[in-house]
């Protein structure tokens, strides 16, 4: 059986929304997933799913890049001034689903659900796995702290600066994407803790791109 990484999340106070911007939400989750299918090589697909109005899953083939697809999933949201619990779970699949992850199985599947529902009313992060040890739940506590801090510009820019793990945008190029000057792109991510996340992540997966299956 293939070693996957699954992703499964829900809104954060969801009841309180409008069902235009849960819809709105769910398009930005879907758009980030795209990007983040990107990482891999082809055929590329998370095979974006959405549950019961507010929840969603994605699926990735190389675990290394999980907490950077959640770290970026999180600030597309932040960016519209929403959030959403994320639970990774790494391990074994049997079956990707048919059309998409509804009727797909194995045990990332059941780890990346199970952590969701543990997942506390002030936690955001949570990760588990056969190959997870305490420090990368540690990581991913942090990690989900800071991104609790963002703002919606802050998120915006961070989302660029993370969105690949294999180039770095400068500051020119977000700054062009979100009509702004690479000042003031440079204080959003000092803001947003930009910097230390990518050296943190770029770290984490080339610790765990041991683990992973040749790209």
């Amino acid at each position: 059986m293939t070693r996957i990484a699954v992703l499964t999340g829900d809104l954060v106070a969801s009841g309180r929304q409008t069902a235009a911007l849960i819809d709105r939400a769910m398009g930005a989750l879907r758009g980030a997933a795209d990007g983040i299918a990107g990482w891999h090589p082809p055929p590329r697909d998370a095979r974006f799913t959405r549950f019961r109005g507010d929840g969603w899953q994605i699926a990735l083939h190389h675990p290394r890049f999980s907490l950077r697809a959640a770290v970026v999933l999180q600030a597309s949201l932040v960016a519209l001034g929403l959030e959403s619990r994320i639970s990774i779970g790494i391990g074994p699949a049997e079956n990707l689903g048919t059309a998409d992850l509804a009727d797909a199985a194995g045990m990332a599947f059941e780890l990346s659900g199970k952590g969701l529902d543990e997942i506390g009313d002030a936690w955001r992060l949570a990760i588990a796995g056969e190959t997870v040890l305490e420090q990368d739940r540690m990581i991913a506590d942090l990690l989900g702290e800071r991104m609790g801090r963002w703002t919606a510009a802050q998120a915006e820019a961070a989302a660029l600066h993370l969105s690949s793990p294999s180039r770095v945008m400068t500051l020119h190029e977000i700054g062009t994407v979100l009509g702004i000057s690479p000042q003031a792109v440079n204080d959003r991510l000092r803001g947003a803790g930009g910097p230390a996340i990518a050296s943190v992540l770029r770290r984490w997966e080339a610790d765990k791109g041991r683990q992973d299956p040749a790209p």
